[in-house]
């Protein structure tokens, strides 16, 4: 093919047809073809040299060029020339400079015609990838309705328009199945760019989507009326839904049922039948707790912050059905205050009380060496260990019926002195080990920490100040969806992790590994976080934050 007059306007039809039927910019199908025709031009005239092709857009006239570049030093002679050869052709030349030429056009034969056309085809399938991923990349987080065109190995691949989803069999839930030109709707989970174009990932088992139908099937949330706090789900089965009103006129759980049900039913059809417990949120976690669990009834929450977790304890006969069939109700609870919940009944938490009950009298009676009366007077005013006998004032000890003022003292006398056998056990323990003073002299650190620390290898400051804050106070890691314990060295010793992150970097400056100053900075910023947050807090209760899911 030569580039003629005669065939100059068909470039610019054909790049308008093409552009025309893949929905893209025609300028983009036109560079394909300077590009394939650049290309065609350099296995005529040499591939060292960079010949580069120009289409005028209103003509279709094509212009070959050859250009060559003013470099300091010449490595192709076809394509690059130094200072001196380029005053031949500029007046004053500087390095980097274009020298171009105009060159006939080629006449391509068969084979180049055919890698001229592989170009082109393959410029326009990335233009293609480009607008498809444009234009999906902002949809991401809504619903889509497609048609389902086949299924691969368990996958579903759905025509969402002007490309395709896929609705993996993990998103899948459980008992559905489509077959071709089905109807579907689904959530855009994520939309990824890949090597063979761009990947929109479809689910209909993520809590996203329950949230979605819900804002098309209720006003008030679309609105931002009713928000949605939390969702957990169990795919096909059972759901839990939190929502909360900002009119205080407007009941957010009726209004999320509709009249009749009509609008959770709309739900529950999309859904295949999913059972929905739709529940008012309350900032008062144990509050929030009682409703999530419900239709069980609750009688007592003990929450322990520090751990995330939470006690429930319920009546004998509430057990079966707090907890749910295969532990399905107890579960999405959990995931819906993002809390471990242990539920006991009132037997067992009443056998647990009286344990501890024991336990803390026998403490007393041993090292106090006091009789098992006196023991479970202290224990029923709420001291349970030593230290809190020793350091707490003695007006507390007095307020106990029957305590005077001889006999708090003498508490106190004796469980500094166990305390202080222990601490002196601990210290020689803690040598015997190799503990550096280093460490014993750290403050902060009582001699029982010492000796666990060293009990696991840690015996200098220098070992103290490489730990994680994490691996002294403890904490929980989320694997595979469940949360794990990580048990910490210093967690028998009720060491947050607060104050672990201010030993380690205590320690780390008192070593020069750390300057002191620029933790101040840090520590500002950390406050002002704080502040920021309970700012925040108090927006959300006013009803004044912006609707979230």
């Amino acid at each position: 093919m030569v580039i003629t007059s005669a065939n100059q306007l068909e470039l610019l039809q054909t790049a308008e047809a093409v552009a025309r039927e893949k929905m893209i910019d025609p300028d983009l199908v036109i560079e394909a073809m300077e590009d394939s025709l650049a290309r065609a031009a350099k296995s005529r005239y040499g591939a060292d040299l960079d010949i580069r092709v120009h289409i005028d857009r209103q003509t279709g006239r094509a212009a070959f060029t050859r250009v060559r570049t003013v470099v300091e030093e010449v490595e192709n002679h076809h394509a690059e020339l130094t200072v001196e050869q380029a005053r031949e052709f500029l007046e004053d030349p500087q390095i980097g400079d274009e020298i171009t030429e105009e060159v006939p056009p080629v006449e391509m034969g068969r084979i180049a015609a055919q890698s001229a056309k592989q170009v082109i085809l393959q410029k326009v399938r990335e233009a293609e990838r480009d607008r498809q991923y444009e234009e999906f990349k902002d949809r991401a987080g809504t619903i889509i309705n497609g048609v389902v065109k086949r299924e691969e190995y368990g996958n579903v691949i759905v025509d969402i328009g002007r490309g395709e989803g896929v609705l993996r069999r993990s998103d899948k839930i459980g008992r559905e199945s489509y077959r071709p030109n089905d109807r579907i709707r689904a959530y855009i989970k994520d939309v990824r760019r890949e090597v063979r174009g761009p990947q929109v990932f479809l689910s209909r088992t993520a809590p996203e989507f329950m949230a979605e139908l819900f804002k098309m099937e209720v006003p008030e949330i679309y609105d931002g009326i009713i928000e949605i706090k939390a969702v957990a789900r169990d795919p096909g089965s059972r759901a839990k839904i939190a929502v909360i009103s900002h009119d205080a006129s407007i009941d957010p759980v009726g209004a999320c049922v509709g009249m009749r049900g009509s609008r959770v039913q709309a739900v529950v059809n999309e859904l295949q039948g999913e059972k929905i417990d739709i529940i008012p949120w309350n900032e008062d976690q144990a509050t929030f707790l009682v409703n999530a669990l419900q239709p069980a009834e609750v009688s007592k929450v003990v929450i322990d912050e520090d751990a995330a977790r939470i006690e429930v304890v319920v009546p004998d006969d509430q057990l079966s059905l707090a907890i749910g069939r295969r532990g399905q109700n107890v579960r999405l609870a959990s995931q819906l205050t993002a809390l471990d919940i242990d539920i006991m009944t009132e037997a067992e938490e009443s056998e647990r009380r009286q344990a501890e009950f024991a336990e803390r009298t026998k403490l007393f009676v041993d090292e106090l060496d006091v009789d098992e009366v006196l023991a479970q007077l202290l224990v029923a005013e709420g001291f349970a260990s030593l230290e809190e006998v020793a350091y707490v004032d003695q007006e507390e000890l007095l307020s106990i019926d029957g305590f005077d003022a001889d006999t708090a003292q003498e508490l106190q006398a004796r469980a500094r002195d166990r305390l202080e056998e222990a601490n002196t056990r601990a210290i020689e323990a803690a040598r015997a080990l190799g503990v550096e003073d280093s460490l014993l002299e750290f403050e902060g650190l009582t001699p029982q920490m010492v000796e666990a620390l060293a009990n696991d290898g840690i015996k200098t400051l220098e070992d103290f100040a490489t730990c994680a804050d994490w691996e002294l106070a403890g904490g929980w890691t989320t694997v595979d969806g469940e949360r794990v314990k990580d048990d910490g060295l210093l967690e028998p010793f009720d060491v947050s992790l607060e104050e672990a992150q201010h030993l380690v970097m205590t320690a780390r400056v008192l070593l020069g590994w750390v300057d002191p100053a620029e933790l101040a900075p840090a520590e500002e910023a950390e406050a002002d976080a704080d502040v920021d947050a309970d700012s925040d807090a108090g927006a959300e209760l006013t009803g004044e934050s912006e609707p979230r899911v």
